[in-house]
């Protein structure tokens, strides 16, 4: 046998720890000295004490590992349990970094504003180009649910013209509409410039993108992840211009080095005179 605190040792826990959980009959010592109270401890009880910690660095609180282990729960469904718990956490961690990443695109858009200066757009003519396409649907126009669809259907788009044998002759182009049946959801275009035409054979689509008569532009640097800050600049510059905006931005990729933060897009928003 072991003692309280030999027994710590092995269980890389502290003493109190075990002391409370005696207290509460979560694990009892195999024998406690009825003279000094000293409380002794068996190897065989380290694997309940394992569970214990298992659960609670789980989330689930004493009481509840209390009611699993006294129901005898087998081993395989302690497994499935901590797998579900495990992906239950490992979800929880994946949305709070993109609720994380939100707020320092607002922090950004913040520290932003009032920056950019009327020179930094440029209003022109868009000519209209040929593309190769797949398209999807986003829950709203925020990079948070543009960003998780537009990436595998770029993804998709690039294994699927290779193995078609067509290559792009241009850059991508992003372009977005509103989706059928109202709300907020949106039809995402994930394109690429190519000179190509439509084939029965292929798995995507070709079409003739029309230009743009007038279109007020400003270059973006850094993943698109983060672009709110040049967006609504160029909105402030909308509102301050003899313009009014005439649909949905398309996004133009410049340069789409390896590392994203060198990424240079152009934004592209139609416009009107008021």
């Amino acid at each position: 046998m072991f003692t309280i605190g030999e027994f710590a040792g092995h269980g890389r826990v502290s003493a109190r720890m075990l002391r409370h959980y005696d207290a509460i009959g979560l694990l009892r010592p195999a024998r406690t000295d009825p003279v000094t109270g000293y409380r002794f401890y068996e190897a065989g009880q380290l694997a309940r004490l394992n569970r214990i910690i298992a659960l609670k660095d789980l989330g689930f609180s004493l009481q509840q590992v209390t009611a699993i282990l006294d129901e005898q729960v087998s081993a395989a469904e302690l497994r499935g349990m901590l797998r579900l718990r495990r992906a239950e956490l490992a979800a929880a961690v994946t949305a709070a970094g993109a609720r994380l990443t939100r707020v320092e695109a607002r922090l950004r858009t913040i520290e932003a504003e009032g920056r950019m200066t009327a020179d930094d757009v440029v209003v022109k003519r868009i000519e209209p180009v040929r593309v190769a396409e797949l398209t999807g649907t986003a829950a709203s126009f925020g990079p948070e649910d543009v960003g998780p669809v537009i990436r595998p259907l770029y993804d998709e788009l690039l294994r699927r013209l290779t193995a078609a044998g067509v290559e792009p002759s241009g850059p991508g182009i992003a372009y977005y509409e509103d989706a059928p049946g109202g709300g907020d959801r949106i039809t995402v275009h994930a394109a690429v410039v190519v000179a190509a035409g439509p084939l029965p054979s292929h798995d995507f689509a070709v079409v003739d993108l029309p230009g743009i008569g007038q279109a007020a532009t400003v270059v973006h640097r850094g993943p698109m992840e983060r672009v709110l800050p040049t967006a609504q600049a160029l909105a402030r510059w909308l509102d301050d211009s003899p313009y009014r905006s005439a649909g949905y931005p398309r996004e133009l990729t410049l340069e789409s080095p390896e590392d994203r933060e060198r990424w240079v897009t152009e934004l592209q928003e139609p416009i009107t005179a008021e």
